[in-house]
């Protein structure tokens, strides 16, 4: 079967020959590998590199550079070279305003540059497509003009999953389409029936290196466990298609993992070459596979914020993220995975999956979103209660969140495992929390 979806040699893509595309740069390898796609088809490109972000070796290309601020230029460097159509690839991270140089064009938009700051990522990437269309850019997904990259059906390497393999890749996409509408899960890792680690706000990287980290994991000799990824149903794939690429198999092989798979055609393949043969030397199977799969639908509907213990009352943002965290801990219970979920400004920054509660609070500190300070609590921990250990725990559970700057703690279960937290009331009030049982 093929493993990407073919673009013949002897012909060029339609509408690239002789037409403009633009690529508006953020760091990494796939700004410079949708331009080389595009040229090697027969299309012309200007790439507006981001200062700071974008690779140096953007200058083999026609390209300008601009800063964070310079909307006007970067608008404006589009439209003199007739790039009507837009490419927005590459990462970012959030910019210095100290340091940025804004211009006339930064100043015009700066109500809907605003705008786009708030809420999870699918739909800030929506607002920000929306925004270059309003400039009169037409913006096109990386393979729309680079088809060459996509992961297409079966092996992708010499190797292909095992049948235990096979087993975890579709547990993981059922749990990836549980979490979907929640805009969250893109990448799980599931190793022989069981879900080691869940996608949040940190990307897949840094969840394969908690991977790595647990115990047990990466022993020599010893591989087993399947990295699942694809898109969010209704996700942004013109400016937030799902990528792996060399360094994900070396992070998938450090964690001790036998195989990935990813969502055939809608997944890009970066340094396809060096990808296959660092998972080939390292015996890691690399799959293109269907995203359908089984998902378990529940019935009724999670439950709704309860009641408040303690002095401390949930505000209507928080009232948000709760009945949001809810959702998700109610729908993964099936799965025997999420316990415990943070959310804040309705955003899922992390999903409790083989690891302690601490550990997933210890690393909620640095994913705040952006535009959140510090000084003011904003999230709030969502815990499903299963078992009387994790009842006990609640006094330790409302210190730890409060320590990393969340407004409050939600805990759902049975009745007569919730009445044991009046008592708690007084912690609650202590760290300057709420808690709510639910």
């Amino acid at each position: 079967m093929p493993d990407a979806l073919p673009v013949p040699a002897s012909r060029t893509l339609p509408g690239l020959r002789g037409s403009g595309v633009g690529i508006l740069a953020g760091g990494g390898r796939l700004p410079l590998m949708v331009a080389e796609s595009v040229v090697a088809h027969g299309g012309r490109v200007h790439i507006v590199g981001i200062e700071g972000e974008a690779d140096a070796d953007i200058a083999r290309f026609p390209h300008t550079w601009v800063n964070w601020g310079q909307i006007g230029r970067m608008v404006a460097t589009l439209h003199a070279e007739n790039s009507a159509q837009l490419v927005i690839a590459g990462g970012v991270r959030r910019p210095d305003l100290w340091k940025i140089r804004p211009d006339i064009g930064f100043f015009t938009s700066l109500p809907r540059i605003v705008g786009l700051m708030a809420g999870g990522d699918d739909s800030v990437l929506t607002r920000v497509v929306r925004f270059f269309e309003q400039k009169g850019l037409a913006v096109r997904g990386a393979h729309e003009v680079a088809p060459d990259l996509l992961a297409g059906a079966g092996a992708i390497g010499i190797l292909a999953l095992s049948e235990q393999g096979r087993a975890d890749a579709r547990l993981g996409f059922a749990v990836r389409a549980t979490l979907g509408p929640l805009d969250a899960g893109q990448a799980v890792v599931v190793a022989r029936g069981e879900v080691l680690a869940i996608e949040g706000a940190e990307g897949t990287d840094a969840m394969l290196q908690r991977v790595a980290g647990l115990a047990g994991r990466g022993r020599p000799g010893l591989r087993d466990g399947v990295l699942a990824k694809g898109p969010k149903p209704g996700q942004e794939l013109r400016i937030d298609m799902p990528v792996i690429g060399p360094r994900t198999v070396a992070a998938a092989v450090s964690a001790g993992l036998a195989g990935i798979a990813v969502e055939q055609g809608v997944v890009l393949v970066l340094d396809k070459a060096e990808a296959v043969s660092a998972a080939d030397a390292a015996g890691l199977a690399v799959e293109g596979l269907s995203g359908a799969g089984p998902r378990l639908v529940l019935g009724g509907v999670p439950p709704r914020s309860g009641q408040v213990i303690g002095r401390l009352q949930p505000n209507r943002r928080d009232v948000v993220d709760i009945e949001k965290g809810l959702a998700a801990v109610t729908s993964l219970a099936p799965y025997q995975t999420g316990a415990s979920v943070v959310v804040a400004r309705a955003y899922i920054l992390a999903v409790q999956a083989a690891e302690d509660v601490r550990v997933l609070l210890e690393r909620v500190g640095a994913l705040r979103q952006w535009g959140v300070r510090r000084r003011h609590r904003v999230g709030v921990l969502v815990r499903r209660i299963e078992t009387d250990e994790d009842a006990g725990r609640v006094d330790q559970v409302l210190g730890e969140a409060a320590a990393q700057g969340l407004a409050g703690v939600a805990v759902a279960g049975p009745g007569e495992a919730l009445a044991m937290y009046s008592s708690a009331a007084r912690v609650a009030d202590a760290h300057g929390v709420f808690l709510v049982t639910c």
